[in-house]
């Protein structure tokens, strides 16, 4: 299976996404101690609610939910902590 990247996310829509391709892994953590982990993060869309679009090196895309109480992330090495 082929692994993309931000170069390679194809976007139709005329929402915006930011390359997140940095971070490792992205955990969003909800009241009550659920998680959840999405490994390999390449692009990311918040809308005005709140909810983030993650797209990861899978092909897999994501919707998160508002309501989360805490984002972490770990970044690739050599690569900015922050991006936006």
């Amino acid at each position: 299976m082929a692994e993309y990247t931000f170069a390679t996310f194809r976007n139709a829509s005329d929402l915006k996404f930011t390359d997140i391709s940095s971070e490792l892994i992205r955990v969003y953590q909800y009241p009550g101690g659920e998680e959840i982990v999405i490994t390999g993060p390449i692009a990311l869309n918040t809308s005005k609610s709140g909810g983030h679009r993650v797209f990861d090196t899978e092909g897999t895309c994501h919707y998160i939910t508002p309501g989360w109480r805490q984002i972490s992330w770990k970044v690739k090495e050599g690569q900015p902590h922050f991006v936006k």
